[in-house]
């Protein structure tokens, strides 16, 4: 697998996004996945052991900063400059943080199609943050075929003004967040909004014990997608999954996404 750390332009002036790209080596055209990330700063280091089973794997940073740096810059960022960076703008549809997220998003599959190696099946994939972002991603953008999604944050937000649990990030569990504009700029990002859109296969895992993203907040994503979805319940799990559902996950994604091309 050749593995790259890559950037590309995103929705304003010298705003990038940024990721470590896996790319199969031998000569042909692969499925994509792209990978998105769960809550917070930090470094990574590709699929490659996955990517080297015949996929090309995008795994994104949502921050536009290097995803490949030493030392503790992500763990001060985190504490400092971007401390609770999913409650900036928050009362600006334009200016919040998510905008630049989602676009930054859709703009990694804009790169992964000018790729030569790509063959034009691509799948999204994450978990809380992230399976957030897969299931947005995949209402937004038709070149995604099928989707994974853990236990998504940013479901049912507003929940907290109707007297029941609210998504990641609990923004508006304090009263005094709920503004008129709060409320109508978290409207724009709610993934249930996105989830009405989806219209691919999927496939859908989380639990009962839940508390950062309460399986309520999930299920109003999971209800309202009319696409065919696959939902592996782990009851007792909390905000983290077994290894069983991992590895149902990657094999799902992967017999779809090598079913899809076979298939053209």
């Amino acid at each position: 697998v050749n593995v790259y750390h890559v950037s590309f332009a995103n929705n304003d002036y010298a705003s990038r996004m940024y990721g470590i790209l896996c790319v199969p080596k031998a000569s042909g055209k692969y499925p994509a996945i792209l990978k998105v990330p769960g809550a917070g700063i930090r470094a990574y280091n590709g699929e490659t052991e996955r990517a080297g089973k015949g996929f090309i794997i995008l795994e994104i940073g949502i921050h536009g900063i290097p995803v490949n740096i030493e030392g503790d810059v992500y763990h001060r960022l985190y504490n400092g400059a971007l401390k609770n960076y999913h409650s900036f703008n928050m009362d600006n549809r334009d200016k919040y943080y998510y905008k630049r997220v989602y676009t930054g998003c859709v703009r990694a599959i804009d790169f992964i199609y000018t790729l030569p190696e790509f063959n034009g099946n691509l799948a999204t994939f994450g978990g809380s943050q992230g399976g957030a972002l897969s299931i947005v991603i995949a209402g937004l953008d038709a070149r995604v075929k099928g989707l994974v999604s853990f236990y998504p944050a940013l479901c049912d937000m507003a929940g907290y003004a109707h007297g029941r649990a609210g998504g990641w990030p609990h923004m508006l569990k304090d009263a005094k967040n709920r503004t008129p504009e709060k409320m109508k700029t978290i409207q724009y990002f709610d993934v249930v909004n996105f989830a009405r859109q989806v219209k691919v296969p999927g496939f859908y895992t989380f639990g009962y014990n839940d508390m950062v993203c309460p399986p309520t907040t999930t299920y109003s994503a999971y209800n309202v997608i009319n696409a065919p979805k696959e939902l592996f319940v782990a009851e007792t799990t909390a905000h983290y999954a077994y290894a069983e559902q991992w590895s149902a996950a990657w094999n799902w994604v992967m017999n779809f996404l090598k079913n899809e091309s076979k298939n053209e």
